[in-house]
């Protein structure tokens, strides 16, 4: 029980906060839930009839307490926390992460573009998302290694994030060099949810959800539909579908749970469009040069997860099963590699149909040894992905023209670990860790240089101190090896797909290192600080291309950076937030051509800056005020081109009608900027340019300002 970031709708005696070893924690937080206890019982000697205090309600936001965790920039968002922030997009549920940027540069059906520790980390590579125990990040997608669509996740439903930064942690594997984000999901929602969204744009949302007693457990069902035309000149005209139905069973020792999810979408899109054609007067902001780029997906999972309490230990394991469609048509180029009529002849499409099956299981012992408490956790992964097909094709008004590359593709990821925890004295322990991964690859392309089979092993060190706590403080060190995979087509291909010259294969997994230096503190009451000062060093980065719509292995990379999140319960009806990350990244050695040599890396983050305040329980108002930075980064590797800082507002004003009605008023970009969600700088072709094409900043608009309302009733 972490007193200073619980919120009461009462106020009650304050509980003191440990700060000695775990064992002292825990006696405070029984003290603690005793006194409560007694509060709400009469106490000695008093009558049945004596006045009575009414239940005190707690409601957390945070659990990033002292003692909660192995490193500064590990933490914990509760679902009281996301209720209250407004999102524009479904995938913004992970900007709760400290330094995370999401934004998009194409239509709302395509996965995001997300940002964090010096990475433009395109849709998702190098940074780990799983609901529920599944995976999102897909490798060797069509689109773009690492894919994270959640454009499929209901933020209702999301009971907490748990997240972690950098390679330290032997339960992190894939893409998880950055940093790991995992969303669970309720068992059992208090009320049932009905709400209805609409705004501008032709937006609207629907939901219907709600958990009953079935059998001996639980059954919760969610049902939800929306439709947004956004602010383009082409109507996005972006539809989806989604449902879920989670059966799940507690006992004092063990839970257990099984879920089925369905979603479909379409759109059409607004890629990123040159800045010469607005400035020509060729297209608004809001407009599309190819106005049949667009996309369809599916997906559907079954998933199953259980924890059990053991005499000495406990025992995890979770298993899921996967079905994924995407076709998704763009054109960043318009007419660079076919200069010649039609218009708009540089489209591509990318589609893929695929399978995933996976498993995951972990045992923890309790192992003291010399009188020291420590604990030894054990765990093992297999996930399993077949694509057949992917693929890459030239496209026209939408239609495949031409097949590029088509792949049918076997791809196995095992992976075992082991942790161990020992606390050496009160104020300091230990965390040691190995993490084994082997990957096997086989590939058979269209391409008949580019077929093959691969196999690649690495294992992963892990150490972490934690000292203290120490007036309320306490500190970190973290050091860690980790890796990120590659596509398996560039692992196994010999010939470049397009221009048909011999390329050199790509690592099947690549090499990465990083330390962190921290602290967390608790000393000023009603503030939770943490500094980690970190940097991380990369074998083979991942950079977009323009031209080829996805990303390509370069050069070996090294980044640092500096972390400064800060939680503040002012009142007990008052939440603020203030989160600063800086960071520099550049490559080891120069990349590029000889007139266009640097060692920065296109894209890379430099500078975020998160505020905000939470206001509940004014009577029948509530409200939420967030403020987002994004700063300038550079574009191409010698820094000549950089974009510009993009800074948004969201607010949210809620009034609740009765106990169970509730109206919410979201306005996103609240001071109508007029910035970027995201910029390039390539070069494309537009008619009657010279047939080498124009290098020029290519970039989607954010929306302009827009308001919603929410219609909430719980039943």
């Amino acid at each position: 029980m972490k007193n200073y970031f619980l919120q009461k709708k009462r106020p009650t005696r304050a509980c003191g906060h440990a700060t000695r070893a775990t064992s002292a924690r825990s006696a405070i937080s029984a003290a603690c839930l005793l006194y409560i206890a007694g509060a709400m019982s009469p106490a000695v000697g008093q009558t049945s009839s004596s006045p009575q205090l009414p239940p005190v309600v707690i409601q957390g936001t945070y659990d990033n307490a002292v003692g909660t965790s192995n490193a500064a920039s590990q933490g914990v968002v509760t679902a009281k926390l996301i209720e209250s922030r407004p999102t524009l997009r479904p995938a913004e549920v992970l900007e709760f992460v400290p330094g995370v940027i999401v934004t998009q540069h194409s239509g709302d059906g395509k996965a995001n573009q997300y940002f964090l520790r010096g990475f433009n980390l395109d849709h998702g590579t190098d940074f780990a998302t799983y609901v529920d125990g599944m995976p999102v990040n897909m490798p060797t997608h069509a689109h773009g290694h690492g894919y994270s669509d959640l454009n499929w996740l209901i933020p209702e439903l999301v009971n907490r994030i748990r997240y972690k930064k950098g390679p330290y942690f032997a339960d992190e594997g894939d893409f998880s060099s950055a940093g790991a984000a995992h969303l669970g999901l309720f068992d059992t929602l208090p009320q049932g949810i009905a709400s209805l969204t609409v705004g501008e744009n032709s937006y609207a949302r629907a939901l219907l959800t709600q958990s009953v007693p079935w059998q001996d457990g639980n059954l919760l069902y969610a049902v939800e539909t929306a439709h947004n035309n956004g602010p383009w000149i082409e109507p996005e005209r972006f539809h989806r579908a989604n449902g879920v139905l989670r059966y799940s069973t507690a006992t004092d020792n063990s839970r257990t749970s099984i879920t089925a999810m369905a979603y479909t979408a379409a759109w059409h899109s607004t890629d990123q469009i040159p800045q010469r054609a607005v400035d020509q007067g060729l297209v608004s902001r809001f407009g599309a040069l190819d106005a049949t780029d667009g996309g369809n997906t599916e997906r559907y999972s079954l998933s199953f997860a259980t924890e059990r309490k053991l005499d000495a230990g406990s025992f995890k394991l979770n298993a899921y099963a996967i079905a994924s469609k995407l076709n998704l048509v763009s054109n960043f180029t318009y007419n660079l590699d076919q200069p010649e009529p039609p218009a708009n002849a540089d489209q591509f499409v990318q589609a893929e149909n695929r399978q995933v099956w996976g498993a995951g299981a972990s045992r923890s012992f309790a192992t003291p040894f010399g009188g020291f408490d420590s604990t030894t956790t054990v765990g093992t992964s297999l996930r399993m992905d077949r694509l057949d097909p992917v693929g890459l094709y030239q496209g026209l008004a939408g239609q495949r023209t031409a097949t590029v590359q088509e792949s049918q593709v076997r791809e196995n990821l095992f992976s075992l670990y082991a942790e161990n925890s020992t606390a050496w004295t009160p104020t300091f322990r230990t965390l040691l860790g190995a993490r084994y991964d082997r990957m096997d690859v086989d590939v058979r392309s269209s391409i008949v240089g580019n077929s093959g089979q691969q196999t690649a092993n690495l294992t992963s060190p892990k150490l972490s101190l934690i000292l203290g706590p120490w007036n309320k403080t306490e500190y970190f060190v973290n050091i860690g090896s980790g890796f990120h995979s590659n596509d398996a087509r560039g692992v196994t291909a010999h010939v470049a797909p397009k221009e048909g010259t011999p390329i050199d294969p790509a690592p099947a997994l690549v090499r990465t290192q990083g330390s962190e230096l921290g602290l967390r503190t608790e000393a000023i009451p009603g503030l939770q600080s943490s500094v980690a000062l970190w940097q991380l060093n990369i074998g083979s980065e991942l950079v977009f291309s323009g031209d080829a719509g996805d990303t390509q292995a370069s050069g070996a990379s090294r980044r640092s950076g500096i972390e400064f999140n800060n939680h503040y319960r002012a009142t007990p009806w008052l939440l603020l937030d203030a989160d600063i990350a800086f960071s520099r990244a550049e490559f080891n050695t120069p990349q590029g051509d000889v007139s266009n040599a640097g060692r920065y890396i296109p894209g890379s983050v430099e500078t975020v800056v998160s505020v905000g305040a939470v206001v509940s329980d004014r009577g029948p108002w509530s409200g939420q005020f967030q403020l987002r930075y994004f700063g300038p980064r550079p574009l191409i590797e010698d820094n000549s081109q950089r974009s510009a800082a993009t800074t948004l507002a969201y607010m949210r004003v809620g009034y609740q009608l009765n106990p169970r009605t509730k109206l919410a008023l979201d306005v996103f970009n609240l001071f109508d900027s007029k910035a970027s969600d995201i910029d390039y700088y390539y070069t494309s072709r537009l008619p009657g340019e010279p047939a080498e094409g124009v290098a020029d900043r290519h970039f989607h608009p954010v929306e302009p300002r827009s308001v919603r309302l929410t219609l909430t009733a719980h039943f």
